[in-house]
């Protein structure tokens, strides 16, 4: 029998919550890919206080990259990785964008925008950029957008 437990908020591994940014072009489907400094990633960020993971997903891309148009054609679906960097989890969720321009904007808190260079990346050139611990993630978008029939 099942039986649900509640697990105190400070047990949780700390989430964060970012969208892979899918756009279509004319040779096909590429990926929103950010860096700061070595690293690269999908935007994402914290979920603060009761933010729905999903409305923090949404409001990091549009601190990050401007984006707003976001559609989440493929439904509420998510991936979350393995715990890293302090037990955090980073859960990321699957949204095309057609129209806006990127803006990698200024960070309030930075002075300055949190990543240094994005692109639009095809499935092969995001693994080769992305770190490890997003190949599930990556494996998990190119199937979704493998089955989009649309």
């Amino acid at each position: 029998m099942a039986r649900n437990i509640a697990v105190p908020s400070d047990l949780l591994p700390p989430l964060s919550a970012g969208v892979v940014v899918m756009r279509r072009f004319a040779d096909g489907w590429r990926c929103l890919v950010l860096r700061a400094y070595r690293n690269w990633d999908f935007p994402k960020g914290m979920v603060e206080g009761d933010e729905a993971p999903r409305v923090a997903a949404q409001r990091e891309v549009w601190e990050e990259t401007s984006l707003g148009d976001l559609r989440f054609n493929w439904g509420d679906e998510y991936k979350e990785t393995l715990p890293y960097a302090g037990r955090k989890v980073a859960r990321y969720y699957i949204a095309e964008s057609a129209s806006d321009p990127v803006a990698l904007r200024i960070s309030e808190e930075l002075g300055r925008p949190e990543h240094d260079e994005f692109r639009w990346a095809s499935f092969d050139e995001a693994e080769d950029v992305l770190p490890p611990r997003l190949a599930i993630v990556l494996d998990w978008a190119r199937a979704l957008v493998a089955s989009d029939t649309g």
